[in-house]
């Protein structure tokens, strides 16, 4: 069997596999899911030994089992942990109830599908066997023999080889978002002329903004206004925001950013405060800003409103989407194609939607 890592380390080794920005990632880094790697890794539930795992392994290992280190110790959990009145010693690390989330968040809807986990094909849906076993080149991670450059190398190899193309471009994304940088930050505008702004997250957010958001949603973007923390403004056309029809004023509510599409026959503008840790469009924010564009005579159904995040599996979008406005978006520099719609209405299910929901898809 292969050597153990103590379960700290595998949860250690679980934030580097799976960096800010991994599919599912709260699901694939939690201590549950280390408990469930070091189980798996413990009676030797890996592709190709024809040993599986199940949830009754994870929820009735202990600290005292967890020691026992031995290969005979091992197998004889593997078997027994699955037999009625078999005793364990010590104390539980999870209650019975937990076995859903093992099943069904850790592993089908985390290491199964990043493709961590196999599982078995030819049991049915409700056997109670074991069904999941580590794929080998993922359960090679774990090896306590690995470590430094070594290890990062292996990490990443695993890493280009499971995790799909648009997975891989999202990590990359996270990556160059996050990374401490002293250069500053070249901002390209839709009309080809170039800003530098101070480095830091917000601001590498807001290049995306300029750079991909704008023209990937608006037909014919331009930039009104681009400011960065500490209220500098870097851009700011006047002449454009007059010809569309709105005056800009030094005011506290104006946001990070105010792009306009031109391809309407009445301008849209979309103004988008840029998140790298706190200060979204909230109500607050939208209902100022709704009087800002009032009093300036622009008509407030050709105005829209985004929060920019770096990524929605971090920290800043976790922790202020509850306080984003009905009635606006958010979008993720590093799913660049996708927008999220916080709708004001319930708008009706097609039939073809309302199918597919149903398993019914015509």
């Amino acid at each position: 069997m292969m050597a153990l890592l103590p379960r700290e380390e595998v949860h250690a080794r679980l934030q580097d596999i799976f960096p800010e920005g991994a599919p599912n990632r709260a699901y694939l880094t939690r201590m549950l899911a280390a408990s469930t790697v070091f189980v798996a890794l413990y009676i030797d539930a890996i592709e190709g030994s024809d040993t599986y795992l199940g949830p009754k392994h994870v929820y009735r290992m202990t600290n005292e089992q967890a020691a026992q280190a031995d290969d005979a110790s091992r197998s004889a959990y593997s078997t027994g942990v699955l037999r009625a009145g078999v005793h364990i010693k010590g104390r539980r690390w999870y209650q019975d109830n937990t076995r859903e989330p093992i099943r069904d968040e850790t592993l089908r809807e985390g290491l199964v599908a990043i493709g961590a986990v196999t599982e078995r094909t030819d049991l049915a849906t409700t056997s109670s066997k074991p069904r999941y076993a580590l794929k080998a080149s993922f359960a090679a991670l774990f090896d306590p023999a690995l470590a430094g450059e070594k290890l990062q190398a292996r990490m990443a190899a695993w890493q280009a080889e499971a995790l799909n193309k648009g997975a891989l471009a999202r990590l990359a994304i996270v990556r160059r978002g996050a990374a401490v940088s002293t250069d500053q930050v070249l901002v390209t505008f839709p009309n080809g002329e170039t800003r530098r702004m101070k480095p830091g997250p917000s601001s590498e957010i807001t290049k995306a903004v300029v750079e991909v958001f704008a023209p990937a949603f608006l037909a014919d973007p331009a930039v009104v206004f681009l400011s960065e923390s500490g209220n500098k403004v870097v851009a700011r056309d006047d002449e454009l925001a007059r010809s569309i029809g709105i005056a800009i004023q030094a005011d506290k509510n104006l946001p990070d950013t105010i792009l306009v599409d031109l391809e309407p026959s009445h301008p849209l503008l979309v103004f988008v405060e840029v998140v790298a840790t706190d200060g979204p469009i909230s109500e607050r924010r939208k209902e100022a800003l709704e009087k800002l564009v009032a009093e300036a005579g622009f008509p407030a159904e050709h105005v829209a409103f985004v929060t920019a995040y770096l990524d929605r599996s971090a920290g800043p979008f976790k922790k202020t989407i509850d306080s984003l406005a009905w009635g606006s978006y958010a979008w993720f520099a590093a799913e660049p194609e996708r927008l999220v719609e916080f709708s004001e209405t319930m708008v009706p299910l097609t039939r073809r939607e309302r199918a597919r929901r149903a398993g019914d898809d015509p």
